[in-house]
């Protein structure tokens, strides 16, 4: 699994930083979101993360 994250149209909404803090945070300059582990350990909060997200800026690659 891995995470890619689309900048261009994350809307800094924060949910993906609210479900899964270790493998998400938000950048300080305009609030889009960063991956910090693009390979996680917790596959069903990434998922629910990746739900969860309002402007469907975050996907999974199997």
């Amino acid at each position: 699994m891995r995470i890619i994250a689309d900048k261009d149209v994350c809307i800094g909404a924060g949910q993906c930083v609210l479900t899964d803090s270790k493998t998400f945070d938000q950048s300080e300059e305009d609030g889009t979101v960063i991956v910090l582990a693009e390979h996680p350990d917790d596959e069903q909060k990434v998922r629910e993360a990746v739900h969860v997200c309002p402007s469907q800026a975050l996907s999974i690659e199997e």
